[in-house]
């Protein structure tokens, strides 16, 4: 199959990390699906993306709604009929940071929301056309804040954030990573976690020191690996991490 033939959805893709994503996907000869909770801000971000010359799509899909998630699947199935790279990037960080015995379970019901079940009913919802596709790679975008060997060592640079919803939903989500891949291994399908790093974007007000290609690397490299790439890992842009 060509490459020019492949279709990639990036969930989140209107700014930032996954913008960038869905930019090198698009440049390596994937049709892309933008995926973007606003619809006007997905149209803005596609245009940009389409005048420089690549095969680009909105995509409307809220990951926290059922119904949406749904609706976007039915149309990639009607307009494509298969999916060959699915990006889970949509992710919030919650309310102010607050120490884990002060920060309100509402809060971290809603990261959960977006950041575990929304990767999830959405993986779940396109695994029809995942199947379709000859082989297919899911990349669910984590962070080095849901790994717990990196948090209890002292020597970790990470080691004092210490926010209750959102590393902790990102924990689930790595476990999430392992539950699909043992089930979708027959089917040539890799599911594998990626840690873009410690980024400067709105989601942290640009403190990061890595830019979004740089954090794009990983996240990339998992979308388009071949059938002799690993599945069931996690991974920075320097290899594995510790789960």
């Amino acid at each position: 199959m060509d490459m020019t033939d492949k279709t990639a959805l990036v969930t989140g893709a209107n700014k930032s990390i996954g913008y960038e994503t869905a930019r090198r996907l698009g440049e390596a000869g994937y049709r892309i699906w933008l995926g973007s909770r606003d619809r006007d801000r997905g149209e803005a971000a596609a245009a940009e993306l389409r005048q420089k010359g690549l095969d680009v799509r909105i995509l409307e899909i809220d990951v926290a709604s059922d119904a949406s998630v749904k609706a976007a699947a039915l149309r990639v199935s009607e307009e494509d009929g298969r999916l060959d790279v699915l990006v889970n990037n949509a992710g919030v960080l919650g309310g102010p940071i607050l120490a884990p015995s002060e920060e309100p379970v509402d809060v971290i019901k809603d990261v959960y929301e977006v950041n575990v079940f929304g990767p999830i009913r959405t993986t779940q919802a396109f695994l029809p056309l995942l199947k379709a596709a000859p082989r297919a790679n899911v990349v669910m975008v984590s962070s080095g804040l849901g790994s717990l060997g990196g948090l209890t060592d002292p020597a970790n640079e990470f080691y004092a954030i210490n926010i209750l919803g959102y590393n902790s939903s990102k924990t689930a989500l790595n476990a999430a990573t392992v539950a699909f891949s043992k089930e979708f291994a027959a089917a040539g399908i890799k599911v594998n976690s990626a840690d873009p790093g410690y980024t400067a974007t709105d989601f942290n007000g640009h403190s990061g020191y890595r830019t979004v290609g740089q954090a794009a690397e990983i996240i990339v490299r998992l979308a388009t690996l071949d059938e002799n790439g690993p599945t069931g890992g996690y991974f920075y842009d320097e290899g594995p991490l510790p789960w």
